[in-house]
Formats: structure tokens, C-alpha cells, sequence
């Protein structure tokens, strides 16, 4: 199994951003990845229905069978409406040119594509929306308990250690300390 990493730097993420701007579908996947903390079979389920005018999004997660509901932010809500305005409810919301639903397969592609394009020196692949967003909500707000709560992890070790943060924290340690 691979092991893939968050995107740390801010900047790499506009940069990710700016090379799937080429295809509307590709950055929008990205967007909302790194903005919801979803697992990708989570996010390929979804339809234009789920997100289409709404103000939360309401899912069953395919891995733990649990119901997760969680809000929109504006900036998110902007993107997503524009991508779905003239499609109908019913359609797969990531969708290839055949007009089928994107597959993780095909999503892993796009996002290692991109990041090899960058020269990214971290492996990314479609956990790293899921790892990104955590690893920069807790920078933002400094709670492992609402980050363990949001990924429905059992014990704050395992969400630090998920995202990233155990070597960021030693690491740092060492460097800051000296006698």
C-alpha cells in the first residue's frame, strides 16, 4: 500500500489549482477534496442533486456506514454552483467525457499527474484531499478533537499520525530545542 501525504505548502495548492484550471471537472474535484475532508469514493458518489442548491451536503460514508452532514463554505458553494447550474439533479457530479462517473482510477491519475507536473517531492494521490484538508484544518483552528470527530477516527494519535502532524511536531522539537 502506498502511503500519500498531504499538501503542506499553500502555495503548492494554487499551484495544483492552477494546472487543473485547464479542465473545469479537475480543479472542481480538487476544490472540494481539500474543502470537505471526504473520502474520494465518497465524493465520485455523489450526483449534481447532492450539492445543487444546497447548503449542506448529506452522506451515508461508504466506509463506516455512518451518516455525515456537513455545510457548504461560501467560497465552496460558489465554485460548486457554477459547475452545476445547467446540469440535471440526476447526473453523476464528476463525470467523464463519455458522460460516465469518474472512477477513483481515473481521479488518481488527474491529481498525480498534476502533481508530477509540479515536481511535487511528496507521493499525492486522492487521499491527499482527504490528508490536505486535515492536515491545514488543525494548523487553522489547533483542535485534533473536531479533526478526530470530522474523519471519525477513534483516538487523536491516529488523526495526528494521519495527517501528518507526529514528524511535523518531533521534527520541530528538535529543532527548537537546545541546551
Amino acid at each position: 500500500m502506498n502511503i500519500v501525504q498531504p499538501i503542506r505548502n499553500r502555495e503548492d495548492i494554487e499551484k495544483m489549482k492552477a494546472v487543473l484550471k485547464r479542465k473545469k471537472r479537475d480543479l472542481v474535484l480538487f476544490i472540494f477534496g481539500i474543502n470537505c475532508g471526504l473520502r474520494i469514493s465518497d465524493i465520485l458518489k455523489l450526483n449534481v442533486g447532492d450539492v445543487k442548491g444546497r447548503d449542506f451536503v448529506e452522506i451515508k460514508e461508504k466506509k463506516t456506514k455512518k451518516n455525515k452532514r456537513f455545510p457548504l463554505n461560501p467560497e465552496l458553494k460558489v465554485v460548486l454552483e457554477d459547475f452545476v447550474k445547467d446540469r440535471p439533479e440526476e447526473e453523476p457530479l464528476f463525470i467523464t467525457q463519455q458522460g460516465n462517473r469518474l472512477d477513483r482510477n481515473q481521479a488518481y491519475r488527474i491529481l498525480n499527474k498534476a502533481a508530477k507536473t509540479l515536481n511535487l517531492q511528496d507521493k499525492i494521490g486522492t487521499h491527499s484531499l482527504r490528508k490536505t484538508f486535515g492536515y491545514h484544518h488543525y494548523k487553522q483552528f489547533d483542535n485534533i478533537e473536531l479533526l478526530q470527530k470530522i474523519f471519525n477516527h477513534s483516538y487523536s494519535a491516529i488523526t495526528l499520525r494521519y495527517i501528518g502532524i507526529e514528524q511535523d511536531i518531533i521534527d520541530e522539537s528538535y529543532m527548537n530545542f537546545y541546551l
